[in-house]
């Protein structure tokens, strides 16, 4: 079988600048090469090469300002079997126009198919042209076929992974050397680290979070809340919003840190030196990656009742949801639970690690899409 896996115009693959559909292509791309021809196509970079191969797995990059254009040139002469597109269901009917032989999926990693992304007319194009649409929750298929029920025979959710050998719970020997080693470096040890993960952005509620600590600090002077993240992808410049979170941070010096863009081979570490993660996102979210991330690490999980955040969520047995997530007193109340409870925090993550392992692996996703790509085809 012959596949092209392809991101957005936005950020490269392999994921050296981020990006959850970056890292997700580079992960199944390896495990798929295995026993397909599999190309990965996205934008260029200063730091990679155009062309390349890696891993049995070649590598293609275009102009970010003619993207579309050069990948339709591409897929015209390239005979690919399975097309799969991320995110971009607008550029199915170009494709489709460019290779009429070969069978398009797209998954859907956003509300791509919301009325100021996608016209009518787009949407019904796009469903009729693909064989198969993925989503990354459930939520994100009913927000396709809540709009175009005709999408909903060839919709399927297929969740997200994570690597779990890169992500080491504390208790395993590997773990627990690194908790040590970062403890140490950043100067945490014997505190209780809260962790957040993700762009410092108002959608995604970190604001909350330093609202909730007046709580968190009554009951828990030793505990550390972690920022890690910055206002983009890769992009450390400090806007209006950022500012306003490290003043309002500021009032708490001995219990609030922030540590700006990390790259992603340096993410899983951090996860590893904390006790537990919260995501206060206020946005339908479609299903942020850090929740797989985090239980692969063998942390609780706080989350907020928001899109697609709560389908990987077993309350009580890996984590928690947030009903009133505008409410910083709400995760005030689940945080200081999990930090006064070290046996709580520790059963937790053991089952959202055995999740992961059941459910999250890359393998498990590869096979999944395996099985889509095989059914388009027939």
């Amino acid at each position: 079988m012959k596949i092209a896996l392809v991101a957005t115009e936005k950020l490269p693959v392999p994921a050296i600048r981020g990006g959850a559909i970056q890292i997700y292509l580079d992960s199944v791309a390896s495990i798929i090469g295995r026993t397909a021809d599999v190309t990965v196509i996205s934008i260029k970079d200063p730091e990679l090469k155009d062309s390349e191969e890696r891993n049995y797995v070649k590598y293609l990059r275009f102009d970010e300002h003619s993207y579309l254009e050069q990948l339709a040139r591409h897929v015209r002469g390239a005979e690919y079997d399975v097309v799969h597109v991320c995110n971009r269901p607008s550029w199915i009917k170009t494709l489709a126009e460019a290779s009429p032989e070969t069978k398009f999926v797209l998954s859907v990693h956003n509300d791509m198919f919301a009325p100021d992304k996608i016209s009518d007319q787009e949407g019904r194009d796009c469903i009729s042209r693909v064989s198969k649409i993925i989503t990354v929750s459930n939520y994100i298929g009913k927000t396709i076929t809540s709009r175009f029920p005709s999408a909903q025979s060839k919709t399927k959710t297929v969740y997200s992974g994570v690597d779990l050998v890169d992500y080491q719970p504390h208790w395993t020997t590997e773990g627990s050397r690194i908790r040590k080693r970062l403890r140490d470096e950043i100067g945490l040890e014997g505190r209780k680290i809260v962790l957040f993960v993700g762009r410092l952005s108002k959608v995604k509620g970190p604001h909350v979070l330093l609202q909730a600590m007046p709580k968190i600090i009554e009951e828990h002077s030793d505990v550390m809340m972690v920022f890690v993240g910055s206002k983009w992808f890769g992009d450390d410049n400090i806007n209006n919003y950022v500012k306003h979170l490290y003043t309002f941070g500021s009032l708490y010096p001995e219990n609030v840190t922030f540590i700006k863009f990390v790259k992603p081979r340096d993410i899983p570490g951090l996860y590893t030196m904390s006790d537990l993660f919260v995501c206060s996102s206020q946005w339908q979210e479609p299903l942020a990656r850090v929740h797989y991330e985090a239980m692969a690490a063998g942390l609780p999980l706080i989350t907020s009742n928001r899109g697609g955040n709560p389908e990987v969520i077993e309350e009580g047995k890996n984590g928690y949801i947030v009903y009133d997530f505008e409410n910083p007193e709400a995760y005030a109340v689940r945080i200081n639970q999990l930090l006064s409870d070290s046996s709580l925090r520790h059963r937790l993550g053991k089952y959202g690690r055995a999740k992961v392992e059941r459910e999250f692996g890359w393998d498990t996703v590869s096979k999944n899409l395996l099985s889509i790509y095989k059914e388009a085809m027939r």
